[in-house]
């Protein structure tokens, strides 16, 4: 029987995953498939309940059910309870559904191997509050960043993100603040930052930069989650700078190779998922 993972999501414009996850199955020898499922919101909860069948490995989840499918598990592990989504689902052998968020440690793998380093210490400052900048905040407290500023358009939104991770921010030693873009403390914490994060998707589906590139410091890491396009005006400006500048593709890497070893106890298939996705990651057709 061959078995299925489904993306559940709505829209579902791009197959980056669907060809890294297959490629991955088959080199591992796996009979499975990934596929995508783009649903009503009326559709999503039989979908989920589907899942439970032994056809299944699990599903992945995207915007807009992160939050609503961690409402339909039996178990929402402790990292994804913090960040406060779920962004894939994997089936126990007796068909309980267990909610897991593989985005945080996909950044924080993807992040440090751009780095070459680990987080611990830097100073870094995220623009966003919404659901990728929960596991990106989640994430730098785990890595024991020294500080996080977290810079929104709605600065209630990126208090109540500092308010979620307090405790653990306590319990790690990082400093948490909000603030908005026009806050002066925005620029002052942009002129110590070691890694400045874009989690938002300005540069995507919105012209312009979140990040005064010009404040940042020689040696600053700006690292932009968005993919597609490849370059985005925040990474062409970094680059113009001489700034060591990512996007986030080498994030969905390895969050997909994380997902998949939980679905199958298979690790090490980054690479080649690298493999099977650089094509579509350089076609300059591939849009968000």
């Amino acid at each position: 029987m061959t078995r299925r993972v489904l993306l559940l999501g709505k829209p579902l414009r791009r197959r980056h995953s669907v060809v890294m996850h297959n490629a991955a199955f088959d080199a591992a020898g796996i009979d499975a498939r990934y596929e995508l499922a783009e649903l009503d919101e009326g559709d999503v909860r039989p979908a989920v309940a589907a899942a439970r069948g032994p056809g299944f490995l699990g599903l992945g989840v995207t915007a807009p059910y992160k939050q609503l499918v961690a409402g339909l598990v039996d178990e929402v592990d402790g990292d994804s309870a913090e960040i406060g989504a779920v962004n894939n689902v994997v089936r126990t052998d007796d068909g309980r559904l267990v909610g897991f968020n593989s985005d945080a440690p996909g950044f924080r793998a993807g992040v440090e191997l751009v780095l070459g380093r680990p987080l611990a210490g830097l100073a870094v400052v995220i623009a966003g509050a919404g659901g990728a900048a929960h596991a990106v905040v989640h994430a730098c407290v785990r890595g024991r960043v020294r500080a996080v500023a977290i810079v929104n358009r709605t600065p209630e939104a990126a208090a109540e993100l500092v308010a979620r991770f307090t405790g653990s921010a306590n319990a790690s030693g990082t400093t948490l603040a909000s603030m908005s873009y026009d806050d002066p403390g925005f620029r002052a914490a942009a002129r110590a930052a070691d890694l400045a994060v874009n989690a938002t998707t300005v540069g995507m589906l919105q012209p312009g930069m979140t990040i005064p590139v010009e404040e940042l410091p020689d040696g600053a890491t700006v690292f932009d989650l968005v993919y597609v396009p490849p370059e985005t005006p925040l990474l062409h400006a970094a680059r113009e700078r001489g700034l060591r500048a990512a996007n986030g593709s080498e994030m969905l890497i390895q969050q997909a190779a994380i997902a998949f070893e939980r679905w199958t106890g298979v690790a090490g298939m980054a690479g080649v998922m690298r493999e099977a996705v650089a094509p579509l990651l350089a076609d300059p057709t591939v849009r968000a």
